[in-house]
């Protein structure tokens, strides 16, 4: 069975850093591309950051320059690196992972998006962070 277990979550001031992981066990990591996603309450889930199995990545506008994605397929993890935390990017964190035969041919940032989410294999519990001072 596929399963994605997150950590790194936490509280952080305004205009700091967090490194969130999401530890992967059931598959080949590099199958499969992972894409970060966010929840912030009263709000709809959104796509902040993508890998390929390749290392591929692409980010949304609203965290490029500041979030960096990356990931050891050895160590079957990805990481997100988030710099410059605003107050808004509180949310529940959650980490999900598509395989090559699901994805479909699309690009990444498509990938990314909420219509797609029903294309994942699998998800994590997801992680809070809290931007506040």
């Amino acid at each position: 069975q596929l399963q994605l277990v997150e950590s790194g979550g936490g509280t952080v001031q305004p205009g700091g850093s967090l490194r969130l992981s999401c530890a992967a066990s059931g598959l080949t990591l590099d199958a499969y591309a992972i894409t970060w996603f966010r929840q912030a309450p009263g709000k709809e889930r959104e796509g902040v950051a993508i890998s390929s199995g390749s290392g591929k990545t692409s980010y949304s506008d609203s965290v490029k320059g500041r979030f960096t994605i990356s990931r050891d397929n050895s160590k079957k993890t990805v990481y997100l690196e988030m710099n410059s935390l605003k107050f808004k990017e509180t949310a529940v964190y959650t980490c999900a992972a598509v395989g090559l035969p699901r994805q479909g041919g699309y690009e990444l940032p498509s990938l990314m998006s909420a219509a797609r989410e029903d294309r994942y294999n699998d998800w994590s519990q997801g992680t809070q962070v809290t931007v506040s001072s």
